[in-house]
């Protein structure tokens, strides 16, 4: 029996790599051998604090969410044909049944199952079992990398498609971590002229090495003292103040998008203006029907991650991936590869 190491979070700040028998995929599922997986802030959250708002870990969890492999065996009703292929994993797997599911919806699912969302056990592993439906194909030119950060790439789709980002645009993108970076790629191409803002020099940087050249140094001056004006705001930090401050930007009849998640269940906003402006203001969470776009972006070259992705860890080594961004804020996008 093929033996699957896993790493799980036991208790806050502590990972144990443990070594089982391998998953066995059921109806209309794959064994996938993982190839890279990439490390999530909420990863880190889970790690460091041991719940996200009203997800708490309540019994050891493997994290990581992020995921490519490879598929190596299949389930009844799942095509053997693919055993073999390269794939993306789409880490949420919904019911189907829900409104929510049958409206197109499905990031809405009361009911889905989302790797490395407690209680269900995420990628940091040698194997994992998973949907044939939320799997995907990426062709050869893709790296195992890029396969896995199609996650979060998807994040930075739904958000510019929620809103509603077109051709001449003015994009405020507060943020310039691994989303923030993602969305604002996908902005630009979306025809988008885009503005980014970051504390951390490194993180501008990158930017930068992206090929952005609007950027604002938030640790001067807050943006809406800094004469950004902006149809849309992506904002990716999670940080109340910022977004309280970046919506301020915005011109009347402009579009808030709210990604990043904030550790407090409630924050303030600014409420005249929002009336006053007719801003239209959202929330994201995560996506819906993204992942092919995702694909079809790198593999046309559309989409960079080079200067994203930082250091790279073993399954061994999961416990200094989760806490490399805390120590070096110049690591962007830490990657577990297992094998």
């Amino acid at each position: 029996m093929t033996r699957n190491r896993r790493a799980k979070l036991v208790k806050i700040g502590q990972m144990v790599v443990e070594s089982e028998e391998a998953p066995v995929p059921g109806g209309n599922e794959y064994l996938i051998k993982i190839t890279a997986v990439g490390v999530c802030g909420s990863d880190v959250h889970y790690f460091e604090h041991g719940k996200i708002g009203r997800f708490v870990v309540e019994a050891p969890l493997v994290l990581g969410h992020e995921a490519a492999g490879v598929i190596v065996g299949a389930g009844p009703g799942a095509d053997t044909a693919r055993i073999g292929h390269r794939v993306a994993v789409e880490a949420g797997v919904p019911c189907g049944r829900c409104m929510q599911c049958r409206s197109g919806g499905y990031n809405l699912c009361p009911d889905v199952r989302f790797l490395a969302t407690p209680p269900i056990d995420g990628a940091f592993a040698d194997y994992i079992v998973h949907s044939a439906d939320f799997v995907y194909d990426v062709p050869d030119d893709l790296s195992d990398e890029q396969a896995a950060l199609c996650e979060p790439l998807s994040v930075g789709i739904w958000a510019n498609r929620r809103a509603g980002v077109g051709c001449g645009d003015r994009v405020l993108v507060t943020g310039c971590g691994p989303i923030g970076l993602m969305a604002a790629q996908v902005a630009r191409e979306f025809g988008a002229h885009v503005i980014l803002s970051d504390v951390v020099p490194s993180r501008r940087d990158a930017a930068r090495s992206l090929g952005f050249d609007n950027l604002h140094d938030a640790t001067s001056s807050p943006v809406d003292g800094s004469g950004i004006v902006a149809d849309v705001l992506v904002e990716c930090t999670g940080v109340a103040d910022v977004a309280l401050r970046a919506i301020r930007t915005l011109t009347p009849g402009g579009r808030a998008v709210l990604v990043g998640m904030a550790p407090e269940e409630e924050q303030a906003l600014p409420v005249a203006v929002i009336q006053s402006k007719e801003i239209m203001l959202t929330g994201v969470f995560r996506y819906a029907n993204t992942y092919p776009l995702a694909i079809e972006l790198f593999h046309q070259g559309r989409i960079q991650v080079d200067p994203i992705v930082g250091a790279r860890f073993s399954l061994e080594d999961v416990t200094a991936a989760l806490k490399i961004s805390r120590i070096d804020p110049s690591c962007i996008k830490p990657m577990v590869l297992p094998g």
